[in-house]
């Protein structure tokens, strides 16, 4: 991993759209710091896309794509969410000046798989998910389970602790039945289809933009913390990690091409200022 100043200006100069994991990237401690909200709304403000691609569920998403008012929550300046690794996004039109207090958005809800694949799969999770609880003694859910249509999570750092031992047994159940699984900062991921966060970033660039990401893979950028990251870090040269996926670096099979100083959400904003300081 090459530092952030190893970036190359000409690199930096044609990027038009950022891809973003959320937890331990965007968030620190569990939420989004002033800073990274402001480094998302000034790549918005410099014109380039914005799309958080992650493993939280799209019920969690929901009020920071378009805001909650009434519990104090103003919508995050992204284009675009996608959630479940792949599977579900919100595709977000704002209305309104961006320093508004009216300023609100309206919210698109896009399905990777179709009604009856869906529902096939959830009934099938539910039974690997029973299945992990009963197999691996302190295993739970994650708490955000409920907002869930299209996976299942085990919870290994967020508000629970698993050992090492004991996420590998999760995924080994997770796997023995036929789903794919990966590890994210705080949850096990499981789910079926061939979809992945590359598969939803390709997904959401044509649906919402009108672009072909394959055909411009060196004009977009990534930045994630985590080994459920690494489909991306491999397949974009312009990949960043934040600081703390140090966590992880002995696991990184594919790890980011550059890293920053700062962790978590300062981190984002360290990506940001080097972005920005190229337009």
């Amino acid at each position: 991993m090459k530092p952030l100043s190893a970036w190359p200006l000409q690199q930096r100069r044609r990027i038009v759209g950022v891809l973003t994991d959320i937890d331990d990237t965007l968030t620190t401690d569990g939420a989004i710091t002033p800073d990274a909200v402001s480094a998302l709304a000034q790549l918005k403000a410099a014109g380039l896309h914005v799309v958080a691609i992650t493993g939280r569920p799209i019920g969690w998403c929901e009020p920071f794509a378009k805001g909650d008012a009434g519990r104090g929550i103003a919508p995050w300046p992204l284009d675009a969410m996608v959630a479940e690794n792949g599977a579900v996004a919100y595709t977000i039109s704002t209305t309104g000046r961006q320093a508004s207090s009216s300023r609100s958005s309206t919210l698109s809800k896009l399905y990777l798989q179709n009604e009856a694949t869906r529902h096939a799969n959830y009934q099938r999770l539910q039974r690997v998910a029973a299945q992990v609880l009963r197999a691996v003694p302190g295993t739970t859910l994650a708490q955000d389970s409920a907002g869930r249509e299209t996976d299942i999570a085990i919870d290994h750092s967020e508000f629970a602790h698993l050992s090492n031992r004991q996420i590998h047994a999760v995924l080994a159940i997770m796997r023995a039945a036929g789903l794919n699984a990966t590890v994210s900062s705080i949850h096990i991921n499981g789910w079926l289809g061939t979809h992945n966060k590359l598969v939803g970033a390709h997904w959401i660039v044509s649906q919402h933009f009108g672009r072909n990401l394959a055909s411009e893979m060196d004009r977009w950028a990534y930045v994630g913390d985590s080994t459920n990251d690494q489909v991306m870090f491999e397949a974009f040269d312009n990949s960043v990690g934040v600081a703390n996926i140090r966590r992880f670096e002995a696991e990184l099979t594919h790890p980011p091409r550059y890293i920053a100083t700062l962790e978590r959400g300062a981190g984002f904003a360290e990506v940001a200022s080097v972005l920005l300081a190229a337009r």
